[in-house]
């Protein structure tokens, strides 16, 4: 089974209660999902400078990192249409970053379609990557050892139960 890993960096701005999210389109054509900006490490690059990179690509904003909030590493076997599955790793830093610079625009050609500043309070009501919440808990709780354990349960909704 071929083996894949990627590495990515990404960042969570956050000013006066809002956090910056990227677009990007659905594979399948269903509805977009907000994602944090961010993006694959190119061959050779700092993971620094590539956090850097696409943060500016994908909402036109310069960023200056403040901090390393933490890193989440996935495994998964995923299956391959007529081919083999592949057994794919993927790494990713989570930067805090604060907007330097740029003006807010869009990615043309690229994985995402637009960038806007989204209310805290409103996340959880977007259609969103989980990277998105990972990061967020990672910018809430700030973790020393830069790991999340594993994600609060949500309480069920009254007169609900659980699916077990």
């Amino acid at each position: 089974m071929p083996r894949k890993l990627r590495v990515a960096a990404y960042a969570v701005c956050v000013r006066d209660g809002q956090i910056l999210l990227s677009r990007s389109p659905a594979q399948d054509g269903g509805p977009p999902e907000w994602v944090l900006p961010g993006g694959g490490m190119e061959h050779g690059e700092d993971p620094y400078d590539t956090v850097r990179r696409e943060v500016t690509e994908e909402t036109g904003y310069r960023i200056e990192v403040t901090g390393l909030l933490g890193v989440d590493s996935s495994h998964h076997v995923l299956p391959r249409g007529f081919g083999r599955a592949v057994d794919h790793h993927g790494v990713r830093l989570v930067y805090e970053g604060r907007v330097t610079g740029g003006e807010l625009c869009y990615e043309v050609g690229g994985s995402t379609d637009m960038a806007a500043w989204q209310e805290l309070d409103a996340v959880p009501g977007l259609n969103r990557v989980s990277m998105v919440d990972i990061g967020l808990r990672l910018w809430r709780e700030r973790p020393a050892d830069g790991r999340l354990g594993p994600a609060p349960e949500t309480p069920p909704l009254p007169g609900k139960m659980n699916a077990e």
